[in-house]
């Protein structure tokens, strides 16, 4: 059963919780004749059968808009599409969105990384950062925010931002190379600063009452680990890693794989601003030393 937001904005949940997904994706339904769905979720004979049960007989899905090619938030998006027959709206395919160096790591594939991607998302409707398309009268603003994703939208409607899983409440964002991106998940943030919506609705967890004052708080948290990296990195040369397993030292020992990924995101980044030096080729068993 849909929560209701506001007369204009309901909420289902995905049933699809996990240490990465929280409770579940959560899948929103814009308007209230024309409905816009934002990530319709797993591809889940359940949930698809919930979004449709959400759809009064005077309501019809117009629109379908995926925030990135996740499995967790796109798959159910063609099938829906087939359904209804809405397009879909995204910035791109799974690919879309990726700097020149992502590109370049992502060929030599020693980094890893692809973990939960939707390689076979196709958007039928390719959006262009702050592209405003008409709902109900109102302007549904997309705004591109790679970061967490290459080809991560947030979207402005109503007054509320659709934020996806570039800000969350109830975790950090997580950053995994080649698909995620330290420095373009800075930029995102500085951007969503300069937008007037208070109210963040995320991919997971509950709504954001300060949505600014998060992306203040995710700042200032990479600005902190960043700071623990390069102090680790005076004492001798590490990999990403030995840095995870000391930076992260309470957490879950099955959460490291993941902790690598954001300490391998941040070693990227400060190579890339000549902060700290990679000895060779950047890939998981490279050493790193700060500069």
């Amino acid at each position: 059963m849909a929560e209701t937001h506001d007369p204009k904005i309901r909420r289902l949940l995905a049933p699809n919780p996990s240490p990465m997904t929280h409770t579940g994706t959560n899948t929103y339904l814009l308007g209230r004749r024309d409905i816009a769905v934002i990530d319709p979720g797993p591809d889940n004979d359940a949930h698809f059968a919930a979004i449709l049960s959400s759809i009064a007989p005077y309501q019809k899905i117009t629109k379908i808009l995926v925030t990135h090619a996740h499995l967790d938030h796109a798959p159910l998006a063609r099938r829906l599409s087939i359904h209804c027959g809405a397009p879909v709206f995204a910035y791109g395919d799974s690919a879309a969105g990726r700097s020149p160096q992502m590109i370049a790591l992502c060929e030599a594939g020693t980094i890893g990384g692809g973990e939960g991607v939707d390689d076979a998302f196709q958007p039928d409707v390719i959006l262009k950062d702050q592209v405003a398309l008409d709902h109900e009268g109102q302007e549904l603003t997309a705004i591109w925010t790679p970061g967490h994703f290459g080809n991560h939208m947030a979207f402005a409607w109503n007054g509320a931002m659709f934020s996806g899983d570039h800000v969350m409440g109830w975790a950090s964002t997580m950053i995994s190379p080649p698909d995620g991106d330290l420095g373009a998940f800075r930029r995102s943030c500085t951007a969503l600063q300069q937008r007037p919506e208070k109210l963040y609705l995320p991919g997971h967890g509950d709504a954001i009452e300060d949505g600014p004052a998060r992306l203040d708080w995710l700042l200032v948290h990479r600005q902190q680990r960043e700071s623990q990296i390069i102090s680790h990195l005076k004492g001798r040369p590490n990999t990403a890693q030995s840095l995870a397993k000391a930076i992260y030292s309470g957490i879950n020992p099955q959460l490291i794989p993941a902790a690598t990924r954001n300490v391998l995101a941040h070693l990227i980044d400060l190579c890339e601003r000549d902060l700290a030096t990679c000895h060779g080729p950047i890939d998981l068993q490279a050493k790193y030393s700060v500069i």
